[in-house]
């Protein structure tokens, strides 16, 4: 029975995204971010319990895998297409861009340039395609894990929604800052460097320094910036792992 408890809490992750989908369609764009942020701590103790009870399995390989592509990978993406969406909307009612003109297809009104979203469920897909592939990858990742990505962007639209900010929202809801973004997190996903897990062998302060630091840095930026910390968290946590490459084991 106990081997499929890690397998439960997998489709609690998969369940958990399938809903963000739902919210993302609907606009509930805070309500998806919460459903996302309990996918991803689902994903957390998935791995955890199949390690504590001793039953990892290629089957659980490849389950986690499916169900952070649509948690970690698809949902960010329409979220991003949203966002595009609403953003590219509203520069066609103050400027009348014509470069972003929007298409009707079947009573669906919509803008080709949204579309530019959707590569971040590519990048995810082939990213994880790459994971379950790579042997090496088992005490850090080659290139920005999934669940961070999608951590990223998801707090966009709490930032908008709890930090009230006008340069913030600004900033957000300006297309090419959008486009920057998913230019350079599809990137980020694959990109050829080492970043360290959260995964701790022993609790040994010397042995994961970096590691204590890091979750130090986070809890006093969260205090300080609340949710606009979480962009910032990502950007420590990559130069972090820059700064300490031939240690990353």
């Amino acid at each position: 029975m106990k081997k499929h408890i890690p397998n439960l809490i997998t489709l609690l992750n998969l369940l958990s995204g399938c809903i963000a989908v739902i919210m993302v369609l609907s606009n509930q764009f805070v309500a998806a971010a919460c459903f996302v942020f309990l996918g991803i701590f689902f994903d957390f103790f998935d791995g955890l319990a199949a390690r504590k009870l001793q039953v990892q399995s290629e089957l659980g390989v490849q389950l986690d895998s499916l169900a952070d592509m649509v948690t970690s990978g698809l949902v960010p993406g329409l979220m991003l297409y949203k966002l595009l969406t609403l953003a590219v909307g509203a520069s066609l009612i103050e400027t009348d861009v014509s470069w972003t003109n929007n298409m009707i297809w079947e009573g669906v009104t919509w803008y080709p340039i949204s579309l530019v979203g959707l590569m971040v469920p590519l990048a995810s897909a082939y990213r994880l395609a790459k994971f379950n592939i790579d042997e090496d990858q088992q005490t850090y990742f080659k290139g920005l894990p999934t669940p961070a990505n999608a951590l990223l962007i998801m707090s966009l639209p709490l930032i908008m929604e709890f930090q009230n900010n006008d340069l913030m929202n600004a900033t957000i809801t300006n297309s090419w800052f959008l486009i920057a973004l998913t230019i350079i997190s599809s990137y980020l996903l694959n990109a050829p460097i080492k970043l360290f897990a959260l995964k701790f062998k022993t609790w040994d302060f010397n042995s994961n320094a970096m590691r204590y630091l890091f979750i130090i840095l986070c809890l006093v930026l969260l205090i300080v910036l609340q949710f606009a910390a979480i962009p910032l968290i990502i950007l420590v946590y990559i130069i972090l792992s820059l700064f300490s490459q031939k240690t990353i084991i």
